[in-house]
């Protein structure tokens, strides 16, 4: 059954008329030509979807598009307004945490939600105390990523960055 959408996508609102079973992922690069956002696993294993819905992060392979009508989608492309980088995006350039660059887009939008998440005070599986604020540790960092798997293994680059667009 096919379901009408609206969508504001990087600042751009869309409106799309798709099959209600259209993943955000397929919605974002086959109907929107919006690349960002990378198909790695479709099964929600390797990151490489992740965008921000509402500032939050998400795999857009799990997320069916008629679930976000009317959403604030955010991809890598749309940190970067007027290309002017995000801190994020920079601090991996300056880290090197990216070698194909084909995960890099999910890593970017993941780490912009993982340093929102620390700023709210979510704590995380490696969270020692979790009634006390979390601390941005490595250990933190690598919890919170791990659902954003890296071929090249730029992990010790990704880590970096994350703590440099922290400060």
């Amino acid at each position: 059954m096919d379901a009408e959408i609206t969508l504001r996508v990087d600042g751009a609102t869309h409106r799309l008329t798709l099959d209600s079973r259209t993943t955000l992922l397929d919605a974002l690069r086959d109907r929107l030509g919006i690349t960002s956002p990378k198909k790695g696993c479709d099964h929600g294993q390797c990151g490489a979807c992740t965008v921000l819905v509402g500032g939050r992060r998400i795999l857009s392979c799990l997320s069916l598009a008629v679930a976000q009508n009317g959403a604030e989608v955010t991809t890598a492309a749309g940190l970067a307004p007027d290309g002017e980088l995000h801190p994020v995006q920079r601090a991996f350039l300056e880290h090197d945490g990216f070698q194909c660059g084909y995960c890099t887009p999910g890593q970017i939008c993941s780490a912009v939600g993982v340093l929102d998440e620390v700023k709210q005070g979510w704590p995380s599986h490696a969270s020692p105390d979790v009634s006390a604020r979390p601390a941005l540790t490595r250990a933190e960092i690598a919890e919170r990523m791990s659902g954003n798997l890296c071929r090249c293994a730029a992990y010790a680059g990704i880590v970096g960055a994350i703590e440099e667009a922290a400060e």
